[in-house]
């Protein structure tokens, strides 16, 4: 059968094109010189019966593993997405503009665009989207609208429509244990549409996942200087029974909890909240799968007083533009109870313990696979950026690796984060907590080559990866730590030196402090003695890897130490995440340790990435604020720049800051360094030998490696950037002051 676009004006259109002032003049003329006018690229009738393929468009699960069951006809497929691509000559053109309003030496530098003015002119012509909503409405499905950036048309209907419409069907299969839904093969569509539809999006119910380590229940010991693990009963007597353990392997039920002190001494912040830089009047929206008590967060604000900088928290779930229902569900709502998530109060504790007077925005979506496949995340994302009360900045806790990904989810992200970039909201994204595959958190090895977080790799991403505190293995905490703690339960004293977060025994630097010649040989001795199901034999630590679809944006390539792979690569940049043999966490305050001023109930103590992703946001929030900007755009292009004038160019010889700047040299000379440049450790971990890049080290078990043949670790610190930490961490403090000399400067 043919379909030809309907004459009619479909509401979801008509309302795109009414002429209401629904962009502002400065979004409007931030673009005025900039001609994206187009002609229709649909230029043929719709004939269902001459398809293409679109290639990658399932999961390459499906080719590995055999289904357990077909969906049936009437499986309802809620909020599905027709995600669209525009011209090239839209897209060269938006990636100009994007530069130059990250440029300050341009004349549209901070000229931001709303999701009207975005989707105006840049999205797909109203003629093509009218075709594309006529096709979609001819196979029997609900159009719920088109969102204001005109790339993203969401619709509903049946496993069935959906097998009659794009030539897939749905199937179950087993991951993990449970039973998750996917098209069995690539979506087709017709021919006619191939030049602006992308591919359909939420074919599957394979979210992303949060990026966090397990919670640990801590008590207080009963000197009152530290934390100790808490018992299974609890009772007094078995808490006065616990011993201090040596700081080495393996550690025993020593704990210690990094507070908001702590991290404010160890990464600048100190200063700025002290003169009144708190983020104060800067939005830091966290996106959520799952709801938190609010109780969790004032106790935080309380117990670590922090309710003095006035920042505030409200949980939202965002509602979408465009759509006549809705497609994100209050997470309470579908449970049925008021939820507690673990990822969701460490990503808004550590937000405002970073920024006290910054305005916390918490969205969540529910996952629920009835009302919308792609996950919680996403919509929350997707709705924040399209709405009217967008923030100033976002951040993404979550991941899954995109060996994993279907081509038009990837699409779909990379474009929602181009569009946040356009409206000038800088997004930050965990890069995972798996090594150099993101796929494997919690995990004892990796199964699968290297594989990037595909929410993270996006060029209008900034990436943070995790970081350990090296005091521990070098025996140094006395230098960098009280012996006692201060009112608000803080310790540290300075900076203190940093190795990339890997909790396994390719961890060199934890290796040569047990007394072995190479992480070879403590996996080698760690593994006669404990066997593969005992720590350290672990995939957990930071994750960097290059993007399978990305390529490197010339902002990354100008940097010392910058890999000539020409793929987008991660991190960017990393903060403390987790410790080898788990010792240290950043604290936590949750319905299990009812959290009051100095702890008498104990806290939870978590990490990860998870952590790192908010705590970079907040960081962020203070630099916007002593800019007087409230908005930066993408934060790793100026973070590159100013790499580039401390670490050296790519090609260029290293300036002397290249080696001052070094995170092992802890507080002695670095005073005035806005990035601590970790140059020891590495973040390969314990993989199958079946797994491509794995080398062996002892019959099916390795070590991630850049090849089989020997080990060559995949991948080591080092000066400059480094897939193991990015830039390093920063001094809060000198990356404000140097971020506000480098506006004014160009």
């Amino acid at each position: 059968m043919t379909y030809r676009k309907s004459l009619l004006c479909a509401a979801v259109l008509c309302a795109l094109s009414a002429p209401a002032a629904v962009f502002s003049q400065t979004a409007a003329s931030a673009v005025a010189d900039i001609d994206t006018t187009e002609a229709p690229r649909i230029t043929q009738a719709v004939d269902a019966r001459q398809r293409v393929a679109i290639a990658g468009s399932h999961i390459p699960l499906v080719d590995a593993v055999a289904a357990t069951s077909v969906a049936t006809d009437d499986l309802p497929m809620n909020h599905l997405q027709l995600v669209l691509k525009r011209s090239a000559k839209r897209e060269a053109a938006l990636k100009k503009v994007i530069a130059e309003q990250n440029d300050p030496s341009s004349a549209r530098f901070g000229r931001w665009l709303t999701p009207e003015a975005f989707g105006k002119s840049f999205g797909v012509t109203d003629a093509d989207l009218a075709t594309a909503v006529s096709y979609l409405t001819a196979q029997g499905f609900t159009v719920n609208g088109v969102y204001p950036s005109r790339m993203q048309i969401d619709f509903s209907g049946s496993a069935g429509q959906v097998r009659n419409a794009f030539g897939v069907q749905e199937k179950y299969y087993a991951v993990d244990a449970k039973q998750h839904l996917a098209n069995a093969g690539d979506v087709t569509i017709p021919k006619a549409l191939s030049d602006v539809v992308a591919g359909v999006a939420g074919l599957t119910d394979l979210r992303p996942q949060a990026q966090h380590t397990p919670f640990v229940h801590a008590a207080r010991d009963p000197s009152g200087t530290g934390f100790i693990r808490k018992p299974a009963t609890g009772t007094s007597a078995d808490v006065a029974a616990a011993k201090a353990s040596p700081q080495l392997f393996p550690f025993n039920d020593t704990i210690r909890l990094l507070t908001p002190y702590d991290m404010s001494v160890m990464y600048g912040t100190a200063p700025l909240i002290a003169s009144g830089i708190t983020g104060k009047g800067i939005t830091v929206a966290v996106v959520e799968d799952a709801d938190m008590p609010k109780a969790d967060w004032d106790n935080f604000v309380k117990t670590f007083d922090l309710a003095k900088y006035g920042g505030t928290y409200a949980l939202v779930n965002p509602p979408a533009a465009g759509l006549s229902s809705t497609n994100c569900i209050d997470p309470n709502v579908s449970a049925g109870i008021e939820e507690e998530s673990g990822e969701t109060l460490l990503d808004a504790e550590w937000v405002t313990a970073m920024a006290p007077g910054a305005t916390l925005k918490v969205a969540t979506c529910d996952d629920s696979g009835t009302n919308n496949f792609f996950g919680g995340v996403y919509t929350a994302a997707n709705n924040l950026i399209n709405g009217a009360d967008r923030p100033d900045i976002i951040s993404a806790s979550y991941g899954f690796d995109e060996l994993d990904v279907d081509v038009a989810t990837k699409i779909a992200l990379d474009g929602m984060w181009q569009q946040a970039a356009a409206e000038g909201i800088s997004v930050f994204v965990s890069t995972g907590d798996s090594g150099v595959n993101t796929g494997y958190n919690g995990s004892a090895f990796i199964t699968l080559g290297i594989s990037a977080n595909a929410l993270a790799t996006s060029p209008y991403v900034t990436a943070v990866g995790g970081t350990d505190t090296a005091d521990v293995l070098d025996k140094t905490t006395a230098t960098y730590f009280a012996a006692k703690p201060n009112s608000v339960l803080g310790s540290a004293l300075s900076y203190v030196p940093e190795i990339p977060w890997n909790e396994s025994c390719g961890n060199g630097v934890a290796a040569k402090a047990n007394g072995y010649a190479s992480a070879v040989k403590f996996c080698q001795a760690q593994y006669a003695k404990l066997g593969r199901f005992n720590t350290p034999f672990t995939a957990e630590g930071s994750s960097g890897a290059p993007a399978l679809y990305n390529e490197k944006p010339a902002w990354q390539a100008k940097v010392h130490g910058a890999s000539k792979d020409g793929a987008r690569d991660i991190p960017d940049v990393a903060l403390f995440a987790g410790s080898y043999g788990n010792v240290t966490y950043a604290v936590t305050c949750d319905s299990s340790a009812l959290c009051a001023p100095g702890l008498p109930n104990g806290a939870d103590g978590s990490g990860g990435t998870s952590l790192a992703s908010p705590m970079f946001a907040a960081i962020q929030a203070l630099v916007n604020q002593s800019t007087g900007r409230r908005k930066q755009g993408v934060a790793a292009t100026t973070l590159y720049a100013l790499a580039a004038n401390e670490y050296g160019t790519a090609d260029g010889a290293a300036p002397a800051t290249l080696a001052a700047c070094d995170a092992d040299k802890g507080a002695t000379g670095t005073a005035g360094c806005v990035f601590h440049n970790i140059t020891r450790g590495g973040i390969s971990t314990n993989c199958s030998t079946g797994a491509d890049n794995c080398y062996a080290y002892t019959g099916p078990y390795g070590l991630t490696s850049i090849t089989t043949k020997k080990y060559k670790e995949a991948y080591p610190a080092q000066p400059g950037w480094s897939f193991a930490a990015g830039l390093g961490s920063v001094n809060a403090a000198n990356l404000a002051k140097a971020w506000k000399a480098y506006n004014k400067q160009h």
